[in-house]
């Protein structure tokens, strides 16, 4: 039996439905449903269980499970309650690592990205204590996954409790199949499709950087096939633990992403460069890419889609179609 927390989120949804394409219907998953039709997102899977995230560790007394997959977080960069983020991004996840320590199965979760903060200190997954504390996360969000990779490392360091496997994973800029549900947090090219598809106009940020042009600001973009590659990986791979970034290593610009989604359908690009509001300016991240270097020294070969194939994908096989959902 596996443990999915998150299940019925973006990533967590599409893990679940790896996994039972795998043959596994023992999945378990905890996660809130609410009332934005998140359900959907679990509506073709099977599951052998569904444990709100209250009850979870009250449901954990007494169990064995093969492994915990820890995609369960609030994951908005805007959020504020930091009450409430450290209850559920911090506290639950350290109390998970504990338990998976206690019983000896596997635990994989996830980190992010916006643990590295405005990239100055570059984008290697380095899980020292003495590197991460160079990082500086610039929300709450970022933050709280932080000090949950600190705690891992300096338990590593320490030699203190630890599961057989361990994996961090710091996801760069996931699109795909389920992420409907995330409102403001969705991909753009998600938010943007219907207006790709009704031949309006996009807008995207004019540079307001020397040297970059309008749209070349640049992210690492990586479809979520690729990052359940790899998490299926490490499941099969039971020797393996680390702190490992998970994006192609290949930034692209939002320029390029949206072109990409206009090939996809057939149509000639219509993009318009409208000034970044000043109040993120200052802030405003021209620049991420995965430093890959570690999860290949661990073994991992499984490679990355390129941008224009995992668009054409997404836009043919999903958001074209009048079921959008994997």
């Amino acid at each position: 039996m596996l443990l999915v927390t998150g299940g019925a989120g973006f990533i967590g949804s599409n893990i679940v439905a790896a996994l039972n394409e795998a043959g596994r219907t023992d999945v378990v998953v905890s996660d809130f449903l609410g009332h934005e039709g998140k359900w959907r997102n679990l509506a073709k899977r099977q599951l052998a269980d569904w444990v709100p995230p209250a009850e979870l560790m009250a449901w954990l007394e007494g169990r064995k499970l093969d492994a915990v997959i820890h995609m369960g977080a609030i994951s908005e960069t805007t959020a504020t309650d930091g009450d409430l983020v450290m209850e559920t991004n911090f506290r639950l996840s350290t109390r998970l690592l504990d338990w998976c320590a206690d019983t000896g199965a596997p635990f994989i979760y996830a980190s992010s990205a916006a643990t590295y903060g405005d990239g100055e200190q570059g984008f290697r997954d380095e899980q020292t204590v003495a590197a991460l504390k160079q990082l500086r996360p610039m929300n709450l969000y970022g933050w709280s996954k932080h000090l949950f990779d600190l705690t891992v490392a300096e338990r590593v360091a320490k030699g203190g409790r630890l599961p057989p496997q361990w994996a961090g994973l710091k996801f760069f800029n996931v699109f795909g199949p389920n992420e409907y549900h995330k409102g403001a947090m969705m991909s753009v090219l998600t938010k943007r499709f219907d207006e790709i598809k009704s031949g309006k106009t996009i807008q995207l940020f004019k540079s307001h950087r020397e040297g970059i042009a309008d749209g070349d600001q640049r992210r690492d973009f990586i479809y979520v096939d690729d990052v359940v590659r790899v998490i299926m990986w490490l499941l099969a791979a039971p020797s393996v633990s680390g702190l490992f970034n998970v994006g192609t290593g290949q930034a692209r610009s939002f320029r390029d992403l949206m072109v990409s989604a206009y090939e996809a359908l057939g149509t000639k690009p219509n993009i318009e460069y409208i000034d970044m509001p000043e109040q993120i300016r200052g802030s405003y991240q021209y620049f991420t890419e995965a430093n890959g270097e570690h999860l290949r020294r661990a073994g991992y070969n499984g490679g990355f889609t390129p941008l224009e194939d995992s668009v054409r994908t997404y836009v043919q096989d999903f958001l074209d179609r009048p079921d959008r959902f994997r």
